[in-house]
């Protein structure tokens, strides 16, 4: 298996008690996974003692720009933003920089990718002001962001969209996040509502429980140390012995998943809510989060207080001993919420960035497992000739088996440590072509690794066995699976009759080269 170097791909995002930290903590969750999927990261922020404290502790490389003043961006000076990122980077050679930061737009993004001739990724939820990007991460629920962003794109670019909860950028921590505990009646509930909370709404939001609800079971508060109103929240939990407040906790999964409600502002901290199936009464702490909230209020996955944008004690109250009264609702909310977001947002976007440096590996046994969990799922079987769901017992002895053969070649892809699917090579010993099965990882459809997949698996094969491929390769690919049909058209094979499809050359090799630039 070659090896390529590492791309470095710088991100770009700011914190500050006006902005919150939401922008940082997401940039840091996709930074981590970039990491995991071969990356070398880089976080650039104005100077910001918040941005640090967030990046470091996490292992994420972090540099603050130089000649530009803390906080956020005036109308005036995103110029000179641009020129300090270019500054920051020259030399570098990014791959990509992503930007997560509504205040920069299309003349940030032409003048940094310019400058110095990388691709530009936005972050965005907004769909407000004009964006020069080869890719957009909107992780908001939205019936078609093509058309919300139409406006936004230039006209004739070819812009991929990861698109959705699915794309969520969540820490590593809420991959494998337990889930919340529904319990009746509640006996504790969890606030909170940004990291910063410039409004105070979290003491409004404990008044609401306490004074209006009625419930006098354990608060429990988390924020951070940026918290401008942190004093305030800390005198309320002393006086109140059933309250307590949490500060600067790593991640916020084991927080989520253990009170039975949680009152929160409808940030990025919705999603990481949705992963662990927290009941939520969700405020709209700022006007972007109307995008949100009432969408997610209408399918049941949040419940709001009356009206939405209410932040008072008496509208939370209300609200909370509603919910508080109502079991079935909490454990609608919170089955429909785990549904829309599984806690690996951050892992595709990572893997789709870095596509181009997917390797194929020799499999060894200890892929068993991986290997049985995804051929058995739905989406796989239902792509197979064969689409019978198979024990563990007999896809264990087959995978051992197959393992030992000398003419059956078995191997992993995977993006820097993470594994993405399995392709196989039957090896016939009369000259005959040899064929080829794959199938990926289900939750990593949709972002061009097929072709990749093919391609990475024929190049091994060659060098392993290069007397074994004179013939070809062929592959049966159902009738019906036009996915899969035109992965293998793209991949340079020929179709040689309903289901079989025949590729002479292996060596003439490009399969999947253009497949994370094309993907839309």
């Amino acid at each position: 298996m070659s090896h390529t170097p590492r791309p470095l791909i710088a991100l770009r995002a700011d914190a500050s008690a006006s902005i919150g930290v939401g922008h940082i903590k997401r940039s840091v969750s996709l930074a981590k996974a970039l990491q995991a999927a071969g990356c070398e990261t880089l976080l650039l922020s104005r100077p910001s003692d918040v941005a640090h404290a967030i990046a470091t502790p996490a292992g994420v490389r972090h540099a603050m720009l130089t000649g530009l003043a803390a906080g956020d961006i005036g109308n005036d000076d995103a110029s000179a933003d641009a020129r300090a990122t270019i500054d920051a980077l020259r030399g570098l050679a990014p791959a990509w920089v992503i930007v997560d930061h509504y205040s920069l737009g299309a003349d940030w993004h032409r003048a940094v990718a310019d400058a110095l001739g990388t691709r530009i990724g936005v972050i965005d939820d907004l769909g407000n002001r004009t964006l020069a990007t080869e890719l957009l991460i909107d992780h908001n629920l939205d019936t078609d962001h093509r058309t919300k962003y139409a406006a936004c794109l230039d006209q004739g670019a070819t812009t991929a969209m990861l698109c959705g909860p699915r794309f969520a950028l969540l820490g590593p921590a809420f991959a494998d996040a337990a889930p919340n505990a529904i319990e009746h009646p509640v006996r504790s509930i969890g606030i909170f509502v940004g990291g910063a909370d410039a409004a105070g709404i979290s003491i409004a939001a404990a008044e609401g429980c306490r004074t209006h609800a009625g419930f006098t079971g354990l608060i429990e508060i988390a924020t951070t140390r940026f918290n401008p109103q942190l004093t305030a929240l800390r005198a309320w939990c002393e006086a109140d012995a059933a309250a307590s407040l949490s500060v600067d906790q790593p991640d916020l999964a084991a927080f989520f998943g253990r009170h039975g409600l949680h009152v929160g502002a409808g940030g990025g901290a919705t999603w990481e809510r949705c992963r662990v199936g927290a009941p939520t009464l969700a405020l709209c702490c700022a006007a972007n989060q109307l995008a949100v909230i009432p969408t997610l209020a209408a399918i049941g996955v949040v419940a709001t207080p009356t009206p939405t944008h209410a932040l008072d004690a008496a509208s939370i109250g209300r609200a909370v001993a509603c919910l508080l009264g109502d079991a079935a609702q909490r454990h609608s909310m919170a089955e429909r919420s785990r549904a829309l977001v599984d806690g690996r947002g951050a892992q595709r976007v990572a893997v789709f960035l870095n596509a181009s440096a997917l390797q194929a590996r020799r499999a060894s046994q200890a892929d068993a497992g991986l290997a049985h969990r995804w051929r058995n799922h739905r989406t796989t079987r239902e792509a197979s000739s064969d689409t019978r769901e198979i024990d563990w017992a007999t896809h264990n002895a087959w995978w051992q088996a197959s393992l030992a053969r000398d003419d059956r070649l078995m191997l992993i892809g995977s993006v820097g440590s993470i594994d993405v699917g399995v392709i196989r090579f039957d090896l016939p010993a009369d000259g005959r072509a040899a064929e080829v099965s794959l199938y990926l990882d289900p939750a990593l459809h949709g972002l061009g690794l097929g072709g990749r997949l093919l391609s990475a698996g024929e190049r091994e094969l060659h060098a392993l066995h290069p007397a074994a491929v004179s013939a070809g390769v062929d592959a049966t690919v159902r009738a019906d699976n036009a996915a899969s049909q035109r992965m293998f058209s793209a991949a340079g094979y020929t179709r040689c009759g309903d289901t079989v499809w025949h590729k002479a050359d292996v060596t003439n090799n490009v399969a999947g080269a253009s497949a994370a630039k094309d993907f839309a």
